[in-house]
């Protein structure tokens, strides 16, 4: 064995043995997103179909006349939907918080309390289970990063289904499960990012990165001597040198 495969077999042995759970957490992590489907980890199929609603626009004009007088708060933006049985107004001004009206009213339904909340994600849910509560989240995690306060309805299914619902805008922010938390967590070891599952550019991966391109081009390096090239090489030149006349 040559000097450089001796040297390469010792690095690539304590390599091996270094990056082997990493290694595997790779493979694992990679193996599982590439079976399941991204749509199925979104829980994408369980948004319940909203069927379209007409909204008149004498009743929006009526309504945002109301809105003005109740709340003459100047907006940069204005969404008209419908929501739980009701048209809304969704009113936007630069790096403010968003304004929830009631257009029947003219009253502000922002920051919605829990029962709306409760309500609104029963509706977006499919299968028709009933919420098991509600909790007021306030700070940014790693399951959810979305707008900022929101509501998190909680489901009796075996799936641990949880609906954030956004406080001042009444929306469906972020769908989570069991599913959805497994693929975070295998995330955060593909990635190696244990704290917030999102930087794919920590010095823990970019250095485990390298380790493991050093394994490789050690491993290629033994590669002819693990497959018996280099003995063949060399038994060939003493058979050489063993035919030449005079010797």
């Amino acid at each position: 064995m040559s000097a450089a495969a001796r040297v390469s077999g010792t690095v690539h042995k304590w390599l091996a043995l270094l990056m082997a759970i990493q290694i595997l957490f790779w493979f694992v992590s990679g193996l599982f997103f590439a079976i399941v489907p991204i749509e199925r980890v979104r829980s994408e199929h369980m948004i319940a179909a909203a069927p379209a609603v007409s909204i008149r626009f004498e009743e929006v004009a009526t309504g945002l006349q109301r809105v003005a007088a109740a709340n003459p708060q100047p907006g940069q933006k204005i969404e008209i939907r419908a929501m739980v049985g009701r048209t809304v107004a969704l009113v936007s001004a630069d790096e403010a918080r968003p304004r929830l009206y009631d257009l029947a009213t003219g009253r502000q339904l922002s920051p919605i309390p829990a029962a709306l909340a409760i309500s609104i994600a029963e509706r977006d849910h499919v299968g028709g289970s009933r919420a098991a509560g509600a909790q007021l989240v306030t700070e940014a995690s790693p399951e959810y990063r979305g707008a900022l306060p929101a509501w998190r309805v909680d489901f009796q299914e075996d799936n641990a289904v949880s609906l954030y619902v956004a406080q001042d805008s009444g929306a469906v922010s972020a769908r989570r499960s069991t599913l959805w938390r497994v693929y975070d967590f295998l995330w955060s070891l593909h990635i190696m990012d244990f704290k917030n599952h999102e930087d794919f550019n920590t010095p823990l991966l970019i250095v485990a990165t390298a380790l493991g391109l050093v394994m490789m081009v050690t491993g290629i390096i033994l590669f002819p001597s693990r497959l018996g090239y280099n003995a063949w090489r060399r038994r060939r030149r003493r058979a050489a040198s063993a035919n030449v006349p005079g010797q």
